[in-house]
């Protein structure tokens, strides 16, 4: 990392994305389980990052990446990100970023399955019929720390990707497309105790994330008990539902419209470093 004059930031190697509003770090979260969204979007990347801090309500981002997920560059393109962090008062912090991706190339082969942008790996034949996949991810967010108990946050997303950029017999170029968002509140009502909360939908047309084409929605609740320093007791109830049968019954092939789970988690971590990771 080096600093560059008065407000500009460059760093180069592996990140935890921040396309999203959920992170890596369990500990950190609302909620124990994680969104559709963060399942989604991606979690990590490798490549080149600049910061310019304009002033101290609004900085500029850019990214030169490999890809999603991918730490090596395992074909000729790469991805890049534009976006801002805008933090008009201590407590709100919002981000909004823009990703737009070339497309992966697609490997050669004698069917038309789709294959996942980036996975051509070095095993991997391709040539000039292979086709790029363009897509572009749009991902806002906003954190706003209420009262000194209270910290609400609200996150929209919208994702677009083509399988084929020019349409042929047997290639749609017909894009498909996911879009939705989350809500998150959180309440700490002493120093050992808190509730969390989140409710999401995610509209899936063309089955981006799913396969399906469908509507995802959740709502959860999240109990915290901290029992020590570093280590956090978390009882969580959450409720899956779709508008098409997406989830698992005691039933061989038969699947449910929703999904109610209970979950007991334990978190522990070492160090001395402080707050969020």
């Amino acid at each position: 990392m080096a600093p560059l004059g008065h407000g500009l930031t460059v760093d180069v190697g592996k990140w935890g994305s921040s396309i999203g509003i959920e992170g890596n770090y369990t500990k950190d979260q609302i909620n124990y389980s994680r969104a559709y969204w963060y399942d989604f979007l991606p979690f990590y990347h490798m490549g080149v990052r600049a910061s310019y801090k304009l002033n101290d309500q609004l900085a500029l981002n850019y990214w030169l990446v490999n890809g999603t997920n991918q730490a090596e560059a395992t074909n000729g393109f790469k991805d890049e990100l534009f976006g801002f962090t805008a933090t008009p008062r201590k407590t709100i912090a919002w981000n909004v970023n823009y990703y737009p991706r070339a497309g992966a190339s697609r490997p050669h082969s004698g069917n038309d399955e789709r294959a996942d942008p980036g996975s051509a790996g070095p095993d991997v034949h391709l040539d000039s019929a292979c086709t790029k996949r363009p897509s572009a991810h749009f991902d806002s967010y906003v954190s706003w720390q209420a009262k000194p108990k209270l910290s609400l946050a609200l996150e929209g997303d919208y994702v677009i990707q083509r399988e084929w950029r020019t349409s042929s017999p047997g290639r749609s170029s017909a894009p498909s497309h996911t879009i939705g968002g989350a809500a998150y509140a959180r309440y700490q009502f002493t120093p050992k105790i808190a509730l969390g909360v989140r409710a999401e939908y995610l509209s899936d047309r063309g089955g981006l994330f799913s396969g399906i084409t469908q509507a995802l929605k959740e709502t959860t609740a999240t109990f915290d008990y901290k029992l020590a320093e570093g280590f956090l007791m978390r009882y969580e109830w959450r409720r899956d539902f779709s508008n098409q049968p997406s989830f698992f019954t005691d039933r061989d092939s038969v699947l449910s419209k929703e999904q109610q789970t209970a979950t007991v988690g334990v978190i522990w971590w070492v160090g001395r470093k402080e707050g969020a990771w």
